[in-house]
This record gives C-alpha cells, sequence and structure tokens, in this order.
C-alpha cells in the first residue's frame, strides 16, 4: 500500500562522512560487525569510479593486519585485486539471472575498481568492549531523544500512515532511524556498488557478498535509487535506516506512491519500508517492545533465559512487578525475562515485540536501546533501576579465555572466539550455580577471575 503525497522528500541532513558499520541484519555484514555509533570518523571515500571519471581508489594494498585466513593473506589479496575484473565479468550471469539488465550491468560495471582499504576494515574491527548500559545511555541521548521529537514532527503525517498501515508503532521506526544514521546525518559515503563488489571478489567474505552486489545492481538497474545516491557503510548498508541490498530486495516498499522504492532520498519510503521488515519480523500491533521490572528477593535468576517464555500472570505470581506502582501488563500475554547487565542491574520483561526489533539487527542492547529510545521520545521518563557503576565489559581475549577456562572444566562453550553466544551464556551460568554465585549467565570480570582463582587453562 503506498502513501500519496506526503512530505519528506529530499536528503535529510547530508551524507555524513562517518563509516557506518552496523551490528547484525538490516544494515551489516554480519554479527562481528558492530554499529556506527561507535565508529571513528573515516577519511572520505574514493568517488564514483566509472571509465570515464574515474579516480584513483584509496590504497591498493592489502590490509595491514595478518590473517590466517586464506582469502585475507596479502598473497591472495594481491591475487583477488588483479582479478578483480574477471571475477566482476563472472558475476553477469548470476546478476542476469536476478532481473539486471545486460545494459545494466555493463553501465555500472564499466571501470569498476576495488577499494582495497575495505579489507583493512573487514580484517581489523574495532574492539567492541562497552557494557550494555554504556551502549544505551549513549544512544538514548536527550539530544538524540530531541531530534526524534523534531523529526516526527516534520514528518507527522509520514508516521501517522506507518502506524496505521503496518500496525507498528511509528516512535519504534524513529528510533530505528535515530539510532541508525542519527536521522540521516550519518549514513556513510562509500559508493554501494564498488563496496559491495570488492567485498563480492577479494577477501573473506565473497560467497556472502556477491548476492548483495547483484541486488545493489538491480536497485540502481530498475531506478529504485540513483547510483549517485546510493552510498552508506562500507559494508554495502545504505539509506536513512541502513538497509543492506538483500534486505531492501525483501523489504523496501514504495510508500510515498512515486513508482520508486527510494530509502535514501524518501522519508515515506525509509519509514514504511522499516515498518514492513518490522512487520514481517513479528511485531504485534497494540504492544510494547518490553516492561522494565522489578525482582523480588530470592529470585530464581535460572528462569532469566530467553527459552524461558511466560504468561504475565505467572510472572506476577513469581513475585515479579512493575517499578513504581505500575500496572502489569495482560495477563495472557508471555514474556522473557531479559538482564542485559546481570543480576545487579535492570531487569526487563521482553514480548515477541522485542524478538521484531531483533529481526532487524540481533543484538540485545542494539533493540533495548531502539525500544528505550522510542519510549524517551514518546515522552517516557528513563530507566528506574541504575545500571551498574562497577561493570565492565570484557575484552575479546578475555571473553575468549573465559571460554577456554570454562571449556577446560568440561562446560560446553562453542567455538573459543570470544563471541558470547548462547552456549557461552549456559555455560557461564552452570558454572555460578556451582560456585555458589547468582546465575543471571553474564561474562563478567568476576567470573572470569573467579575461573582464574579456581585454576583450570
Amino acid at each position: 500500500m503506498s502513501y500519496r503525497k506526503v512530505s519528506g522528500r529530499g536528503h535529510v541532513g547530508g551524507i555524513a562522512g562517518l563509516a557506518l558499520v552496523c551490528l547484525g541484519l538490516a544494515g551489516c555484514a554480519g554479527s562481528d560487525d558492530i554499529t556506527g555509533a561507535f565508529s571513528p570518523p573515516a577519511a572520505a571515500p574514493a568517488p564514483a569510479r566509472h571509465a570515464t571519471h574515474a579516480a584513483p581508489t584509496r590504497a591498493s594494498a592489502p590490509a595491514r593486519t595478518a590473517s590466517t585466513h586464506p582469502e585475507m593473506t596479502p598473497r591472495a589479496l594481491a591475487q583477488a585485486e588483479a582479478n578483480f575484473d574477471r571475477c566482476i565479468a563472472g558475476l553477469e550471469p548470476l546478476a542476469r539471472s536476478r532481473g539486471v539488465s545486460a545494459a545494466g550491468f555493463r553501465r555500472y560495471t564499466a571501470g569498476l575498481k576495488p577499494d582495497m582499504s575495505i579489507m583493512e576494515k573487514l580484517q581489523t574491527q574495532p574492539e567492541f568492549s562497552r557494557t550494555t548500559g554504556d551502549y544505551v545511555t549513549m544512544l538514548v541521548s536527550e539530544t538524540r531523544i530531541r531530534k526524534g521529537r523534531e523529526a516526527m514532527e516534520q514528518n507527522a503525517a509520514v508516521f501517522e500512515a506507518v502506524g496505521r498501515t503496518y500496525g507498528v508503532d511509528p516512535y519504534v521506526v524513529a528510533a530505528i532511524w535515530g539510532i541508525e544514521t542519527n536521522y540521516g546525518s550519518a549514513r556513510g559515503s562509500y559508493p554501494v556498488i564498488q563496496a559491495t563488489g570488492t567485498l563480492a571478489c577479494v577477501g573473506r567474505r565473497q560467497a556472502y557478498f556477491r548476492d548483495e552486489f547483484v541486488a545493489a545492481l538491480r536497485i540502481v538497474d530498475k531506478g529504485d535509487v540513483p547510483e549517485s545516491h546510493l552510498r552508506g557503510s562500507w559494508a554495502g548498508a545504505f539509506g536513512l535506516t541502513q538497509f543492506m541490498p538483500t534486505a531492501f530486495q525483501r523489504d523496501a516498499v514504495d510508500f510515498d506512491g512515486d513508482g520508486h522504492r527510494n530509502v535514501v532520498d524518501s522519508v515515506a519510503d525509509a519509514m514504511g519500508s522499516t515498518a514492513n521488515k518490522l512487520k514481517r519480523g513479528g511485531w504485534v500491533a497494540g504492544r510494547s517492545w518490553g516492561y522494565e521490572v522489578v525482582l523480588p528477593r530470592g529470585f530464581n535468576y535460572l528462569l532469566a533465559d530467553k527459552n524461558v517464555r511466560k504468561p504475565m500472570s505467572e510472572w506476577a505470581a513469581l513475585g515479579v512487578r512493575r517499578p513504581e506502582g505500575r500496572s502489569m501488563p495482560a495477563a495472557g500475554e508471555t514474556a522473557y525475562l531479559l538482564l542485559p547487565a546481570g543480576a545487579k542491574g535492570p531487569a526487563f520483561l521482553m514480548t515477541d515485540n522485542f524478538r521484531a526489533i531483533l529481526s532487524y539487527n540481533p543484538a540485545d542492547a542494539y533493540a533495548l536501546a531502539i525500544g528505550h529510545l522510542a519510549d524517551r521520545i514518546r515522552g517516557g521518563g528513563p530507566f528506574v533501576q541504575p545500571w551498574p557503576e562497577d561493570q565492565r565489559a570484557l575484552s575479546r581475549l578475555e571473553r575468549s579465555e573465559l571460554q577456554k577456562r570454562l571449556a577446560s572444566r568440561g562446560y560446553d562453550v562453542g567455538e573459543h572466539d570470544g563471541a558470547i553466544g548462547s552456549k557461552t551464556r549456559t555455560a557461564v551460568r552452570e558454572y555460578q550455580v556451582s560456585v555458589g554465585m547468582l546465575p543471571d549467565g553474564l561474562a563478567t570480570g568476576e567470573v572470569l577471575e573467579s575461573l582464574r582463582t579456581r585454576g583450570g587453562s
């Protein structure tokens, strides 16, 4: 369904020189990426690179950081760079099968050169070592709240129509806009075709990025977004709410009814597409994303598990309450308990709508920041329970050490890669039970120090 005659076309802010890298799905290359909110300002990327107006790309040297991955060694990168033209040409059959015209393929790949500086970014991801509390506090700032209210007021007709059409909370849609690109002012400036083409033919993520490259070609070939406007993160995410090209093909809508799905230049298309993605992710109309709650003394922290879903009435029977005497949600609504900072921090009952936000980006901290920013834009207050002041996030090396020490004691943590997944959280919880800690499943310095003290390598 399109929404015609809305205001909001045109660039929202300018494309910033900030290269956005994201956490997960919507505008992301994978789970090893982190949000652009933490990325430092980057040098302006190379201009568009057709043969008729080609300019030198950034460094054509291999990434400086050594890698054990066979496709990231200096020799492999140099060979891939030399073979780039043949690799791109070899993708034409795939592109044609996905609806890219022969003329379009030739036009948008003529003179295309790899941006080898992207390999260093792919190889040397910034260390993500902020606690959830730090992350949420930084993203849900007073400035972002104020700008969110202004953006919604300026585009009131768009947000009203989005909520009516998709049944998705428009404040959540606005929050995604705010956190992904600061309401359009920080979208990234890498040419998406060049970035995804580079990653499709060079480095360790080629299989994944071939689909993204072809999807990007289809976007410009079909006229949804002009090629000169299709700029975003080095990993290919673009637009006001940062869609990867394949996600755009699945979820983007022509909400303003002009015949194009332009999530770069049209606020209406971007907000409608974001709402459509959330609806496909399972958003249930009329419900919140979650509720801050207070746990009783002696609470069984083993219930703080995403796989443990209970009706609100059962949580209430266990002594779970909302702070400041607020009423509990509908008794039959189901939720799971999330302790993003462990037993010492705030607690939340998360609904299916929180999972819908996770479908946009599968990181609890991100989804919590989105939900909280939405509530603050709406006029709600800060969380009642404070974040632990003495808590620090483990570095990747420390997380890997924690996994190795747990594994040496017989716990199944999966890979010792420093990524804290469900297996590691379960192992942490089991270890906490064994040593008499509150079993909140949080990988903290306290848990690591306990493992060190008790031995095991």
